[in-house]
């Protein structure tokens, strides 16, 4: 008997922490939440009830935006690295393609 009514009691437990499974947000709907805070026209509160969010989860997404909002624009001169890398590389691909045609036409034509 005992152990039945541990068992339900166990049972009940992992239902609650069923429950309790953090929800994730796609970074567009945190975004759109992050805009209408900022807009102003709303407060934080008013935002984070009208989506069904904790408050405390926006502000952390709007303290994350801020602080990262300034690489959102960096990354232009970033973009710009890796193009001149890939092209670099593509060039010494070609460079290498060329070097192993020359040795194959070599080795090919040596008894």
């Amino acid at each position: 008997m005992r152990v039945d009514l541990l068992r339900e009691t166990c049972d009940d437990e992992r239902r609650g922490e069923e429950d309790k499974v953090a929800k994730r947000y796609s970074p567009k709907v945190k975004f759109q939440v992050v805009l209408e805070v900022l807009s102003g026209e709303k407060t934080l509160g008013q935002v984070a009830k009208a989506y069904g969010v904790h408050p405390n989860s926006v502000s952390s997404w709007k303290r994350a935006f801020l602080e990262k909002g300034p690489e959102i624009f960096a990354q232009d001169g970033t973009v710009a690295e890796y193009e001149r890398r890939i092209a670099e590389l593509e060039r010494l691909i070609g460079q290498k393609e060329i070097e192993i045609s020359l040795l194959k036409n070599f080795l090919g034509q040596t008894p």
